[in-house]
Formats: structure tokens, sequence, C-alpha cells
């Protein structure tokens, strides 16, 4: 599935995959070695994150119930957290320099096309 921010038209993933039960959300990226430009994690519902136990850092995107972004957290490192998001209905995980190269701020709106590919 991909994730596309309708306020700029940039494609920010053509590889996403949907958490939206406890253990997926639980599991999240852990394990993995790295998270490869072009793939996504897309947390619902999640209000904050954390990258304890992951062994590179992301860009994370919090979306309101509408899909518009509320809140941003570019190069999020292993082991920190983000404050809980007030509205917050959802969690995109991306690739560092995702929010930057997409061109994403507050208040675009983002979209996930395709079929939901659950982790």
């Amino acid at each position: 599935m991909k994730i596309i921010n309708c306020s700029s038209g940039k494609t920010l993933a053509d590889s996403a995959l949907m958490a939206d039960t406890f253990w997926a959300r639980l599991k999240g990226l852990l394990g993995r070695n790295t998270l490869p430009h072009g793939e996504a994690l897309i947390l619902q519902p999640c209000s904050s994150v954390h990258t304890c136990f992951m062994k590179f850092s992301i860009d994370v995107v919090f979306l309101d119930q509408l899909g518009q972004v509320i809140q941003l957290h570019e190069n999020l490192s292993p082991w920190r957290f983000t404050p809980i998001v007030r509205n917050a209905a959802t969690a995109v995980e991306l690739p560092i320099g995702t929010i930057k190269a997409g061109d994403i701020k507050s208040g675009d709106t983002l979209i996930w096309v395709g079929g939901v590919l659950n982790v």
C-alpha cells in the first residue's frame, strides 16, 4: 500500500504496512535492522511511540482522525519517546529524511491507497 501526501502530491512510501492490533503495534519495527527508503509502518490507533530496543532512527508523523498532520518528529533516535499527542489517531513511522524529502508540514493530509497489508 502507498502513502501519499495529498497536499504536495508526493509519494512518501511505496510499501506501507498497517499495525492495527495490540500485538502488531507492540512489535512495531522491533527486530528489524533498518527501515529502507520507500517503506513505512502505520500504527492505528496511536498517540505516542517509542524507539526502545530499536537499532535505527526514524521519522514519525502523527495524524488526526481525518488524516491531517498534527505533529512531526524527525530523526527519533533509539531509546527515545515522543510525547503523547493529543487528538492523534494514527502514527506513521518512516525512514529518516522522509519528512524533509516529502515536504511534510503540519496541516497536510496523508492518505494510503491500495490493499491494506497487515503486519
